[in-house]
């Protein structure tokens, strides 16, 4: 008699891991543990956010060298390599400067800082060393590439690989070899970058956690007029500009286009660089949006050199702040001196955390401000002010990533 095996019913739970959300939960998780633990849970959580970080970065700067070389050789042509950078760097330089515009007139209207009080705090934040236009120009050739690398230059590391991609389409089959080491290298970044994106929600729970706890709520309470402003210029400008930009020109649905990079975004606001978000900005522009590589390999990293949208709103924002906080008076050819000199200073601002500290102390003697008053003051909001920036930042390198991909019409030449 043949037996047969009871059927016992199989309940299974699937479990979709929806990085998007989850680095939402992280970001919020990581707000409130941030302001409420003690500091004995600082030191793990920092290490873990330095792991992190480390593991996302440790081969940006490969990736980006060897992703520029293989879009320009899928360009196919010299004159379109030099179609894409000349068309980025266009709308790179116009969104900045509508940018500065509106940080320079929006305050005076809100009439942001009048009867303010403002006191230095001791918040300490890490500045990054800031090159002039002129400095960045004079050293855009890397003397030595492998210096380039090691110290994270990326604009000399664009100038490089870009001189490289176009002597492999000069040299065509010679330079084959070149070429496949650069597809490898690029396949292995693409992969690890995959990898890390797992672990993406639980780097930014630590980052931003850290973030929170070393500047608290303190500060927040003592300019929360100008942070609710500024936070609400990052919303409308993104929103109106980027999302105009990506409707009117790129011709492609705004709500998708800030579901498509939200990923990007998020991380670029726990993490405050634009650099590190790079990776993950790549992988939003290929696999949401269906970017062709020969754009964003070029457009993003430029994007995420010289495009300071936010930065400059940042910049100009708190340079009006601080004038009518400390009674000096602007006036309309000092707004135009400080707005040329915005655009021109987002060239050498570098996109890690930090970078905007050096841009405001350069900004500040041109405004007449006592920089030694208002500097510990800025310091003490930076970051808080600079993940918000650096989301929109990126956010504008993924819009005008998009609007070329309407306007230049690569795949139709």
């Amino acid at each position: 008699m043949e037996v047969r095996e009871a059927k016992i019913p199989k309940w299974r739970f699937k479990f979709r891991y929806n990085v998007t959300a989850w680095i939402v939960i992280g970001l919020a998780a990581g707000i409130l543990v941030g302001i409420l633990m003690p500091d004995v849970l600082y030191t793990p959580l920092s290490v873990l956010s330095t792991i992190y970080m480390a593991a996302l970065k440790m081969l940006i700067y490969p990736m980006v060298f060897c992703s520029l070389v293989m879009g320009i050789m899928g360009i196919g042509s010299i004159s379109r390599t030099g179609k894409i950078g000349l068309h980025s760097i266009l709308w790179f330089t116009g969104t900045t400067t509508l940018a500065s515009s509106i940080g320079l007139v929006l305050p005076r209207i809100l009439r942001l800082g009048e009867g303010a009080r403002i006191v230095a705090t001791d918040t300490k934040v890490e500045a990054a060393t800031f090159s002039g236009l002129l400095d960045t120009l004079e050293h855009i050739i890397p003397d030595n590439p492998v210096n380039a690398f090691t110290e994270g230059n990326m604009i000399q590391i664009l100038v490089f690989a870009v001189i490289i991609g176009i002597a492999c389409l000069a040299l065509g089959e010679r330079a084959k070899p070149v070429v496949d080491l650069c597809s490898a290298v690029n396949d292995i970044a693409v992969w690890w970058v995959g990898k890390v994106m797992l672990v993406t929600p639980f780097g930014v729970f630590a980052s931003i956690a850290t973030v929170m706890h070393t500047n608290g709520i303190r500060t927040m309470v003592q300019l929360a007029q100008v942070m609710i402003a500024l936070y609400v210029t990052y919303f409308v400008y993104a929103a109106l500009v980027y999302g105009g930009m990506v409707r009117i020109v790129g011709k492609y649905n705004p709500f998708k286009f800030f579901k498509d990079v939200a990923p990007a975004g998020l991380h670029a606001f726990g993490t405050c660089s634009s650099n590190a978000t790079l990776p993950i900005s790549m992988r939003c522009a290929h696999e949401n949006i269906g970017i062709p590589e020969e754009i964003t390999s070029l457009t993003l990293p430029l994007g995420a050199t010289i495009n300071m949208d936010a930065v400059s709103i940042l910049m100009s924002f708190m340079i009006t702040f601080f004038a009518a906080a400390a009674g000096t008076s602007l006036s309309i050819g000092t707004m135009v001196t400080i707005l040329a000199a915005n655009v021109l200073l987002s060239v050498g601002t570098p996109g890690v955390p930090g970078g905007a500290i050096a841009a405001f102390a350069a900004l500040a003697p041109m405004a007449g401000l006592p920089v030694q008053t208002v500097l510990g003051v800025y310091i003490s909001v930076n970051t808080l002010a600079d993940m918000g920036a650096t989301c929109v930042n990126v956010l504008g390198d993924l819009a005008t990533a998009t609007v070329l991909k309407h306007t230049l019409h690569l795949d139709g030449e």
